[in-house]
């Protein structure tokens, strides 16, 4: 169902990403490492669910944020043994009791749900389940999504994580990595594929971005989605819904949902800016933990500010000077974690909200 607010595990659950699922499922087969990028909530969880479910490889996913939330930010190895604990029991019981023998563990319950490698490293779990798919002519894939905020894996800002898949990318030809991330500068930075100094520079990888939905796509979207729950709906309301939530699935798949329970219109734009503006500000609570100015600087853009001089004259306004170079410091990290973008305009560049949604809340903060 087009509108169910889950993340999408089959095929006909999501709406127009044909092209996108054959380039993720073709990238598993033929790269060590697939990067899946796109701005929050625009469906690279859904397309990456699907992408595992559909795909011949054993996929296990990890939710890197969820496991970032869960420890208050700093993930340990045993954090990340549990999760992938976790992930392995959602197999199915046949793989799973296959895998048995492998890890040659002496707590393994299916039927009681248990699993532990409280005495196994990380990379002999790797190596186990490199021979398990190589004895099975199989790929195992291991997914992160919002793989950037495994930089708060160890001690070292996640390089153990990268030398994990440094050693797997060198010699174990049968596990593959799909990493997901919003933030997307920052996900490049972490993994360093361009960076001499890297643990993973040079490796060889492949890159899918997900975009939001065309005005017309995400019209369509809405019709179909209306469609299959048999109410119809007027071309005015749906138009009048996309010029608020534009083209980014995630808010329209709410604002449908909500839709379907109420029957009206402008309650459900306005449960679904409800819960918009709940999210964003929880969103704005974790980035402000790292500077209270980044806020600031966000109203400012989706104010209409979008040159450099005039951001900087709102920010030290509403919060004292600030010199040049911390300024273009905190303007970059905002573009490298997605919430803005830029682009040159007459010679000159200009700066606006990459999310109409969250413009819009921070127009009413």
């Amino acid at each position: 169902m087009l509108f169910d607010p889950k993340p999408k595990v089959k095929r006909e659950d999501i709406f127009d990403r044909e092209e996108e699922l054959k380039k993720v499922m073709d990238s598993i087969k033929n790269y060590p490492i697939t990067l899946i990028l796109g701005i929050r909530r625009v469906g690279k969880s859904s397309v990456l669910r699907v992408a595992l479910n559909e795909s011949d490889a054993i996929g296990i996913y990890i939710d890197a944020r969820k496991l970032y939330m869960n420890v208050s930010g700093w993930i340990t190895k045993d954090e990340l043994k549990r999760e992938l604990e976790s992930a392995l029991l959602n197999l199915k019981p046949k793989i799973l009791k296959s895998l048995q023998s492998y890890f040659n563990l002496a707590k393994f319950s299916i039927k009681g749900f248990e699993l532990s490698f409280r005495e196994k490293s990380l990379a002999d779990i790797l190596e186990n389940l490199n021979e398990f798919g190589e004895d099975r002519n199989k790929l195992i894939v291991l997914a992160f999504d919002e793989a950037q905020y495994l930089r708060f894996y160890g001690t070292k800002g996640g390089r153990e994580f990268l030398a994990l898949v440094a050693h797997a990318y060198d010699n174990l030809p049968n596990i593959h990595f799909v990493l997901t991330g919003s933030e997307i500068g920052l996900l490049h930075d972490f993994l360093g594929f361009e960076n001499y100094e890297a643990l993973l520079f040079g490796r060889i990888y492949n890159e899918i971005t997900i975009e939001p939905f065309t005005r017309e796509k995400s019209i369509e979207f809405l019709k179909k989605g209306f469609d299959e729950a048999n109410l119809k709906v007027s071309e005015w309301e749906l138009k009048k819904a996309v010029d608020v939530l534009d083209g980014i699935p995630g808010w329209l798949v709410e604002y449908g949902f909500h839709y379907l329970h109420s029957n009206d219109p402008q309650k459900a734009l306005e449960y679904t800016m409800k819960k918009a503006r709940q999210s964003i500000l929880e969103e704005l609570k974790e980035l402000e933990r790292r500077s209270k100015r980044y806020t600031l600087i966000l109203k400012a853009v989706a104010l209409g500010f979008n040159r450099w001089e005039k951001i900087k004259e709102y920010l030290e306004t509403h919060s004292g000077r600030i010199t040049n170079a911390r300024f273009s410091s905190l303007l970059k990290n905002l573009e490298r974690m997605s919430w803005i973008k830029s682009e040159l305009k007459d010679g000159k560049k200009v700066y606006s909200m990459t999310d109409p949604v969250i413009e819009r809340v921070l127009r009413e903060l």
